[in-house]
């Protein structure tokens, strides 16, 4: 891997399969709604590939219930209440994510999250994970009227960090990352580490780089 982002002036990072393994949290609000019903608890893995989809996504493997349910609404807000609840148990950051963050701060590469998240648990993950004063820019689903992949929330990052979006690159695990960095003309890294959807074929993404582990961005930041 050679180093093809020396210009890069920051580096804005998915949150949920990106930075941090949110997925057991995630898994556990969805299988006490199971259990509510009188279904047995479906396994961490079956979950997780779904995680960056957050309710959406739970819900429609936990309870096979769709946006398009008329149900689906209910459910949502039933989940959001289990997930505020118990958001920070099992959630950690990815092996390799401290070193690499750790680095950036080193080299006094200003760093930030850009998260389809809401902002209520967007800052108590981050709080729980100790990075709620080191991130530069925290830009959560809801703060901007746009959610990725439309790449206002990537704009406003920038707009904070005062640079063009040409100088960061974003980080991210899931199509409309990658899709929302195209759209705002930023460079873009796919996290192959992790959860990448159902039918995740990061290969078809047409993502400017690939890491396998967090720590090869570095290579690729010449550091």
């Amino acid at each position: 891997m050679t180093s093809t982002l020396l210009g890069v002036r920051a580096v804005l990072f998915d949150l949920d399969g990106t930075l941090a393994d949110t997925a057991p949290d995630l898994a556990g609000a969805a299988n006490r709604m199971r259990q509510r019903r009188g279904l047995p608890p479906l396994p961490v893995e079956r979950l997780r590939p779904v995680a960056s989809a957050g309710a959406r996504g739970m819900i429609g493997v936990a309870l096979e219930v769709r946006p398009a349910d008329p149900d689906f609404e209910a459910l949502r807000d039933e989940f959001l209440a289990e997930y505020a609840a118990a958001l920070d148990i099992e959630t950690r950051l990815f092996e390799g994510v401290p070193q690499l963050l750790d680095r950036l701060d080193a080299a006094e590469l200003p760093w930030g999250i850009v998260t389809n998240k809401a902002m209520r648990f967007t800052g108590p993950v981050l709080k729980g994970l100790g990075l709620s004063q080191r991130a530069a820019v925290v830009i959560a689903g809801d703060t901007t009227p746009y959610a990725k992949p439309h790449p206002e929330p990537l704009l406003e990052a920038c707009r904070r960090l005062e640079m063009s979006p040409a100088g960061a690159v974003y980080v991210g695990d899931d199509l409309r990352d990658i899709q929302a960095a195209r759209a705002a003309c930023m460079p873009s890294v796919a996290a192959a580490y992790g959860y990448l959807g159902e039918q995740g074929d990061v290969a078809a993404w047409s993502a400017d780089h690939i890491v396998t582990h967090p720590l090869q961005l570095l290579e690729l930041l010449g550091l």
